[in-house]
């Protein structure tokens, strides 16, 4: 564990309860979102608070590896809300048509 001491101990542990109930709260919204887009955006919420844990996991295990793993997540969850858009658009798209 690393070298924290008082305050920003303390400051770690709850920046970490702080997203930890925050990506509960995400997942219930992923569960109950009415619409397909309020779950796609609920589940881009849970992956950025992940990023913002393992960033402030990584300041309390002193251990960079996990700002590694936290870029890569970041990186998929962009990848993936571009890709879920493009097929909404799409169906969209094909639902505004008219069909013969």
């Amino acid at each position: 564990m690393a070298s924290l001491d008082g305050l920003m101990l303390w400051t770690v542990y709850g920046t970490l309860a702080a997203l930890s109930l925050g990506i509960a709260a995400a997942f219930v919204r992923v569960l109950r979102g009415p619409t397909l887009a309020d779950r796609i955006v609920a589940l881009d919420l849970v992956a950025y608070l992940a990023i913002g844990f393992l960033g402030t996991y990584a300041v309390l295990a002193d251990e960079s590896t996990y700002i590694d793993a936290a870029l890569v997540l970041g990186l998929l969850a962009f990848l993936g809300t571009v890709a879920v858009a493009r097929y909404i658009e799409r169906m969209h798209l094909d639902e505004t048509t008219e069909r013969p």
